[in-house]
């Protein structure tokens, strides 16, 4: 799994130009299924998601988790980003799992953060989605479940 970690102030996403998924103060992730990723790519993004020090403390220092600060996360399930672009111009996106295996895990994903305590907002998997939101810094951080040491 490849997630696109976004400190927000705010985020938003719409379908068909209704809110389907809101939040404040958090992260915005983009989250790109592979067809190899299994439960245990899920369970170790989540651990280090929770546990990332992105936001500043009474110092300003980067300290501080989404736990720490309860804030609020919106996933949205995007298979380009795991585009094959290295041979031409088009990216091929043949590596990406399927509907059958990737809705089940991007479910599995949500529920396990779910865990929480926290917001957990998402937008419709499959959908032509718009999202906005307020990159807070910006601070953005990009996490691979397959070069986890």
């Amino acid at each position: 799994m490849k997630i696109v970690i976004q400190r927000v102030s705010e985020s938003s996403v719409k379908v068909d130009g209704k809110i389907v998924g809101e939040i404040g103060t958090g992260f915005m992730l983009l989250c790109g299924i592979d067809e190899s990723d299994e439960n245990e790519d899920a369970d170790w993004l989540v651990k280090k998601i929770l546990d990332l020090r992105i936001f500043g403390d009474e110092e300003g220092k980067l300290n501080l988790s989404i736990k720490d600060i309860q804030g609020e996360i919106l996933c949205i399930s995007q298979f380009t980003l795991i585009a094959d672009y290295k041979k031409g111009n088009r990216p091929s996106f043949i590596k990406a799992a399927k509907p059958d295996k990737a809705i089940p895990l991007f479910e599995y994903f949500k529920t396990e953060l779910k865990k929480s305590g926290l917001k957990i907002e998402s937008g419709i998997f499959g959908a032509d989605m718009k999202v906005s939101l307020i990159n807070d810094g910006p601070v953005t951080i990009v996490m691979d479940s397959k070069t986890k040491i």
